[in-house]
């Protein structure tokens, strides 16, 4: 008999705990390591299992292989705070795919301020420059500021796609890590759940980072990423998850979501304009083009200055939710451009330049950016990279 076809004895909780811990049925976990639901029955009551199957279940639940010879399941934990706690509730497991996003992000944060401080760099003075005594107002000023962003800015660009593209590309010049991906790395049979978080931030004062789910509604993640930076600036890492943008029943959240509104819609601008914005037969409509913000971030913003009852954002939200359900869903898009927002080209230049002076491996390369080979060659070119 082969050696990988020899049978062993494991943990049989530990091997529920690999199949549950990806939200599997026997059924369905079958159905990826090619063998009968009965078999994936049987491991889970006597924990015999062959090499071979031992690899393939670590495989398709995305569970680290040595784990599943533990005599009892690991307590896996978020390496950061999560913040989707709900008063008096805990929150859900974390997923393997929230997981290991979350442990390549620390990778890419780690190995960028090291780099950073070996280039000489200063630390950023604004990481952690805040808390939360610090007025909101203040903090949303300092985060305009920080990417010299002018009073009226958003009038300089046509759509709110626009103004969440130059927003990223403002905090990405002046040291923020900002990645958008809605994908485990690369790999698009991996896709991350809007439902389980939106976005989290990694403080740090030569590398910060900030995590955008990109399978979240598009309207959304500009308030994500306002909302991410302002955990930067009071230097609280953490995940989060909002309900309707609306913050969960954390102080952390509500006052990031504080500062994100502040940031993308000044309170004082949107008063000033709500009268001409209640005339129109689209109000929220009118405040996400002269704000550049999309129409239910408009309408969250006047639901916090008591413009708008909650009733009636909810059905704006709502309409919002209906069409994005229904519209046809695109192809993905460009794959460099996709590149773009999943590696940055701060990160990108920085992993590039350091395999091309010999600083840094291939195989680290690869690691890193989840792109290899040829790919990975043409990264320069393709993302216009200075060399």
């Amino acid at each position: 008999m082969s050696s990988r076809r020899t049978k062993i004895t494991l943990a049989p909780e530990v091997l529920r705990w690999a199949r549950e811990r990806a939200s599997l049925s026997h059924e369905e976990l079958a159905g990826k390591v090619n063998v009968k639901p009965e078999t994936v029955e049987g491991w889970e009551s006597t924990g015999e299992i062959s090499f071979a199957q031992i690899d393939r279940l670590a495989n398709r639940t995305y569970t680290p292989f040595g784990f599943l010879f533990l005599s009892k399941p690991p307590e896996e934990s978020l390496p950061i705070a999560d913040f989707r706690t709900r008063s008096g509730g805990q929150p859900s497991r974390p997923s393997p795919n929230l997981l290991d996003t979350v442990y390549q992000m620390q990778s890419r944060q780690w190995w960028m301020r090291d780099e950073i401080i070996e280039w000489g760099a200063e630390p950023i003075e604004a990481i952690g420059s805040f808390n939360l005594e610090s007025d909101y107002r203040e903090v949303a000023r300092a985060m305009r500021e920080f990417i010299g962003l002018q009073d009226g800015w958003a009038s300089e660009v046509d759509t709110w796609q626009a103004a969440f593209k130059l927003l990223r590309e403002h905090f990405e010049a002046v040291g923020v890590m900002v990645v958008v991906n809605g994908i485990v790395g690369n790999n698009t049979s991996r896709k991350l759940d809007p439902d389980e978080f939106q976005g989290f931030a990694l403080v740090d004062e030569y590398s910060p980072l900030v995590f955008i789910n990109g399978a979240d509604y598009k309207a959304a993640q500009i308030f994500t990423l306002a909302h991410e930076v302002a955990h930067l600036f009071i230097g609280e890492s953490g995940l989060s998850k909002f309900e309707d943008l609306q913050p969960l029943n954390h102080r952390v959240e509500k006052y990031c979501n504080l500062v994100a509104a502040e940031f993308l819609v000044p309170e004082e601008e949107l008063r000033r304009f709500w009268p001409t914005a209640e005339s129109q037969a689209k109000p929220f409509q009118s405040v996400a083009r002269h704000f550049k913000v999309s129409a239910i971030v408009g309408a969250r913003r006047a639901l916090d200055l008591r413009l708008i009852d909650y009733p009636t954002f909810s059905q704006v939200f709502s309409d919002y939710r209906s069409r994005e359900q229904d519209a046809p869903r695109s192809a993905g898009g460009d794959f460099w451009n996709l590149q773009r927002q999943r590696v940055g080209i701060e990160f990108a230049s920085a992993v590039v330049r350091a395999v091309e002076e010999g600083r840094l491996r291939y195989t680290d390369a690869y690691s890193l950016t989840d792109l290899s080979g040829d790919v990975f060659d043409r990264l320069a070119e393709k993302l216009d990279i200075a060399l």
